[in-house]
């Protein structure tokens, strides 16, 4: 399975995760995202989506870890994993670039549009790398 990870870009932005080179992603605090979280792999794939005025997807990033508990919490329900920088997408994928496109019916970014963390199902993973290589 892949993802796609929300993160809002004046707290934390694909750069700062590229600066880094890994990072924890943590701050999740929705049930259903955690559980998400929780079925993530090693060596699967996220899309970093940049959330409020930007809602783009701005780059890659590779999942390092299995859920863990939040280091900084005292709180076994909140976990976090271990994610690394993988490459920024040459054109960002817009929010209304996806909705506009009937092929991501029943995405969970429209569906759940909330939901700080997604699967991507392979065939929804396909059709965003062919936008991305549709722009390079």
């Amino acid at each position: 399975m892949n993802w796609l990870l929300k993160t809002e870009p004046n707290e934390y932005s694909y750069a700062d995760l590229e600066k880094e080179n890994t990072a924890v992603w943590d701050g999740v605090k929705n049930a259903l995202a955690l559980k998400n979280m929780r079925t993530m792999l090693p060596g699967e794939k996220a899309f970093i989506y940049h959330t409020g005025k930007e809602r783009r997807i701005i780059g890659v990033a590779e999942i390092l870890s299995k859920a863990y508990p939040d280091p900084k919490l005292n709180d076994t329900k909140r976990v976090v994993i271990d994610v690394r920088a993988v490459r920024q997408l040459s054109e960002p994928i817009t929010l209304k670039q996806i909705k506009q496109d009937e092929r991501f019916a029943g995405f969970d970014l429209l569906r759940l549009p909330r939901l700080s963390i997604v699967p991507v199902l392979p065939q929804h993973w396909q059709c965003l790398l062919e936008l991305t290589a549709n722009r390079i």
